[in-house]
């Protein structure tokens, strides 16, 4: 028998720290963890991750769907490629939460996207208002929209203390990748 949330709310992990996606995966781990169907779709992420290799062990409970390609967008002017990728995610993401189908649906990044103009607010609010009261929703990424900080139940901010990377330590697999 498959268990179904009594109550869903929306939770956003955002801020210039590290963190944001690995929170999101913990959370993704508990969910599977009590029986849960999680479905992570991840925005702007062309590239193999760690998270995406693990994410077969963890099936059927466990999906991740990645958009996007790998490089630079130019905030002042997004490549149609990309917009596409991004369109492409958020349909995905309507589609998937109307279906009753997953518990728990993880925006990895789509913060991001809002950020780049590849996604309207708008349309991502009517996501968040048009989602059944059961499903459980998360958006990660940096420059969440004030728009979306108003709209969630639990806001999160990584803040920067103290990065390797400022001591030249680059990403490491299965670390941050």
């Amino acid at each position: 028998m498959t268990k179904k949330l009594t109550q869903g709310l929306v939770q956003v992990y955002t801020g210039d720290g590290k963190g944001k996606t690995t929170a999101a995966l913990g959370l993704a781990l508990r969910a599977v963890g009590r029986g849960f169907q999680v479905l992570m779709i991840q925005f702007l992420k062309g590239d193999e991750s760690g998270e995406r290799l693990a994410a077969p062990r963890l099936a059927p409970e466990f999906t991740i769907r990645n958009f996007g390609r790998c490089g630079f967008i130019r905030r002042d002017k997004p490549d149609a490629k990309d917009v596409a990728e991004a369109q492409a995610a958020l349909a995905l993401a309507q589609q998937s939460i109307k279906s009753g189908a997953y518990d728990l649906v993880i925006l990895d990044e789509i913060n991001i996207a809002l950020y780049f103009k590849l996604l309207d607010v708008a349309e991502v609010l009517d996501l968040i208002n048009s989602r059944p009261p059961q499903v459980e929703l998360v958006f990660t990424g940096r420059y969440a929209p004030p728009e979306i900080i108003a709209a969630a139940d639990l806001v999160t901010e990584m803040k920067n203390l103290k990065h390797y990377y400022q001591d030249g330590i680059l990403a490491r697999e299965g670390i941050e990748s």
